[in-house]
């Protein structure tokens, strides 16, 4: 059995999740910010695999379970207060967002309006079988 004292370092909140980011190892770019609790964690460093904690489906969630668009973790980083988790990933199939996009950060403020910016990159409606969010 390893030691998991590491994951004591993180500091849970009252629902026993941390916000976790997202970041191309190649581009740097923000693809995401989803949570993560303990089990979604130690997934994560055990696979390989980005795992999430989905608070709308109140369950444990492989990214990439339902798009297959995995993401391969290289590197799990803690922030200086210990409540934000970062992981640095390759994003199979270049396209992280449910939108077929390939960030979810794909809308910028522009003159007081929310404006699209980045391009659809695949139909969501051919990713996914039945629609869903995050």
């Amino acid at each position: 059995m390893s030691n998991l004292s590491w994951l004591d370092a993180v500091k849970w909140d009252d629902k026993g999740l941390v916000t976790a980011i997202a970041q191309d190892k190649h581009s740097q770019r923000i693809m995401m910010v989803a949570n993560v609790n303990r089990e979604s964690l130690q997934l994560t460093a055990d696979t390989g695999i980005a795992h999430y904690w989905s608070r709308s489906r109140n369950r444990l969630w492989k990214k990439g379970e339902e798009s297959g668009h995995l993401q391969k973790v290289h590197e799990i980083r803690l922030d200086c207060d210990g409540d934000v988790v970062l992981l640095v990933i390759d994003q199979d199939g270049g396209i992280a967002c449910h939108t077929g996009r390939e960030s979810c950060f794909y809308r910028k403020l522009d003159d007081g309006d929310w404006q699209t910016v980045d391009p659809v990159l695949k139909d969501p409606a051919s990713i996914y079988a039945k629609p869903h969010g995050h």
